[in-house]
């Protein structure tokens, strides 16, 4: 004993008290001083995929699931986010083990695929078309949510998961590392439940949020209308124009997720495996009033109005519209979302949502969980994870940010095929090589035990919120017409196909390969810079035109990507096809 108080005598203050946080978690992880390890507000996805995860990393956690709504659920369950992407693929399929449900209950994608307007929209092989002519190797889904959200349940309790149906109507956080009390209502009756820590995933009723004062507006003011139709709509099917069928060397139109795009407005038709198709409008009501689309009645007249042969196609099943639903001002985000001191998190809809277009939100609940399972395992193993929550979260709201920066006021530009063209395939090709990459090779969960990577990472945030205001100049200069009817984003871009192959799987030498990607990455922006100044150099007659051009050439950041084209071009050549001319305006 005297030995010990020598030793202790020796450590410095800090040291002292961070031994004295350790061995108070320790003793709050008796099994004795709470009901439950981890109590999770909320049943959808988000939920389930945390709680199977947790189950799996850390097999002994007490888990509690507090679902509002008991499941199985209706297959055609009406919730936004029908569509995978590859990190959230890669979620479901390789991290929690749904590969065969994905395979043989859900449906492939063939990519995403957009159709710009070309007059009054009445034929959609007049329009410019960009998207995939084949699937690329790693697969990605279209999701029936209530299909999933059932499957991911039943393994759950297959785990020994604990549910309750109820509501969760107050959260009482417990001080330093007491128990934190959980009031929940079911029907009538109310009990109480206490847990170590609480995850907040209950989707937009944000009850942390609410209860903390974590709300944050993020600028971004779009709206969405949707509905589903039981039945199976194919744009394939708008046009029999030969030229235009013989664009795909496999697969169909119907299985990517299809964007009709407009100015200011998108709207999405995405088949499900159920036999539904979901059809959504997604509007900036800077250019789309809100009022204009937010009934049934509205929708259609909307559809008429814009995307006729959309319209069209919906009045053919008018009697099979199974439901509608309206979303104002969608888009929110939080001031904190991971806390190790007082024991709590957010994912999914609960912390974050950012715009449907890329269909981002399963893939930031993939990577916000790891992150949540990441704290309350060392935390539950007697780790002090205060610091690394602040680290995590400085993370996380730097990457949901960027995310952020890719939708907010770029909804201008959805009505120029050169200018959003290009930056669908700028988008898709930074998010292969950077954001599927890092998550591909667990590098997320590590940024907090390597702060020296910091840096570099936010050197690519730099170069993406710079990108995607370089797409707001250029469109708001550009005035021809797309000279090219179709772009193929993957198969004959060398880039795309290298980037992509890169994040499929780990890599052995993860840091050579990130170094490539952002060299890539720069050097396909300057690509991008270069043509589009050469383009407008000569405009000499129109003077914003002139300012903007002297402005590029005279900003550093785009003088430097510039300068890494013209040197990489020649020794590691990258597609140009990519990059749409534009006829000059007559």
């Amino acid at each position: 004993m005297d030995d010990a108080r020598a030793r202790l005598s020796q450590l410095s203050p800090q040291a002292r008290q961070a031994l004295a946080r350790k061995i108070k978690s320790r003793l709050s992880n008796d099994t004795a001083a709470t009901d439950h390890d981890v109590a999770i507000v909320g049943g959808g996805a988000a939920a389930l995929t945390l709680a199977l995860e947790l189950r799996t990393a850390h097999p002994a956690t007490r888990i509690l699931v507090v679902e509002p709504t008991p499941h199985p659920v209706a297959e055609i369950t009406h919730t936004v986010g029908e569509s995978t992407v590859e990190v959230s693929a890669h979620y479901l399929r390789d991290r929690l083990g749904l590969g065969e449900h994905l395979e043989t209950s859900q449906i492939r994608k063939m990519g995403l695929r957009m159709f710009f307007s070309d007059g009054s929209n009445t034929d959609i092989a007049r329009r410019v078309e960009l998207g995939s002519s084949s699937f690329t190797p790693q697969a990605t889904y279209q999701i029936d949510r209530g299909r999933l959200e059932n499957e991911l349940h039943r393994r759950c309790v297959a785990a020994g998961i604990e549910f309750v149906v109820g509501r969760v109507r107050s959260v009482a956080l417990g001080a330093g590392d007491g128990a934190h009390t959980l009031e929940i209502q079911s029907d009538d009756a109310t009990a109480s439940t206490t847990a170590r820590w609480v995850v907040d995933a209950s989707g937009r009723n944000r009850m942390l949020p609410r209860e903390l004062d974590l709300k944050r507006a993020n600028g971004h003011l779009c709206n969405a209308a949707w509905l589903r139709v039981a039945a199976e709509l194919d744009v394939g099917d708008w046009s029999d124009d030969p030229q235009w069928q013989g664009r795909l060397t496999e697969g169909d139109r119907a299985f990517s997720t299809n964007h009709l795009m407009g100015q200011g407005y998108w709207v999405w038709l995405i088949r499900l495996a159920s036999g539904a198709t979901s059809v959504g409008i997604v509007a900036d009501p800077a250019f789309h009033p809100f009022e204009g689309y937010n009934t049934l009645a509205k929708a259609k007249a909307w559809l008429a109005e814009h995307e006729p042969q959309c319209a069209a196609a919906l009045a053919d099943n008018d009697h099979l519209i199974r439901d509608f639903r309206v979303m104002k001002n969608y888009s929110h985000s939080v001031t904190k979302f991971f806390d190790g001191r007082d024991r709590w998190c957010l994912t999914g809809d609960a912390g974050v949502f950012l715009d449907p277009l890329y269909s981002s939100g399963l893939d930031l609940v993939a990577i916000g969980n790891g992150l949540t399972i990441d704290l309350i395992v060392r935390d539950l193993g007697g780790e002090d994870v205060a610091a690394r929550a602040g680290i995590s979260d400085s993370l996380f709201r730097s990457l949901t940010d960027m995310w952020l920066a890719i939708y907010r006021d770029q909804y201008t530009l959805m009505g120029s095929p050169t200018v959003m063209s290009a930056k669908i395939i700028w988008d898709v090709a930074f998010y292969w090589g950077f954001v599927g990459l890092l998550y591909g090779n667990d590098r997320f969960v590590t940024v907090a035990d390597d702060p020296a990577v910091v840096p570099q990472l936010q050197g690519l945030i730099d170069l993406s919120n710079r990108m995607q205001l370089f797409f707001r100049e250029w469109a708001a200069v550009e005035t021809g017409a797309a000279t090219a009817t179709f772009v193929d984003l993957f198969a004959p871009l060398n880039f795309m196909v290298t980037l992509h192959t890169a994040m499929m799987g780990r890599s052995d030498a993860f840091v050579e390969q990130f170094d490539a990607n952002a060299l890539l990455l720069r050097q396909v922006a300057g690509q991008l810079v270069e043509a589009v100044i050469e383009d407008n150099a000569s405009r000499f007659a129109e003077d914003d035109v002139v300012r903007q051009v002297q402005a590029w050439q005279g900003d550093s950041l785009l003088r430097d990507l510039r300068a890494v084209y013209r040197r990489e071009q020649p020794v590691n050549p990258v597609s140009e096809s990519w990059i749409l001319r534009a006829a000059p305006a007559v």
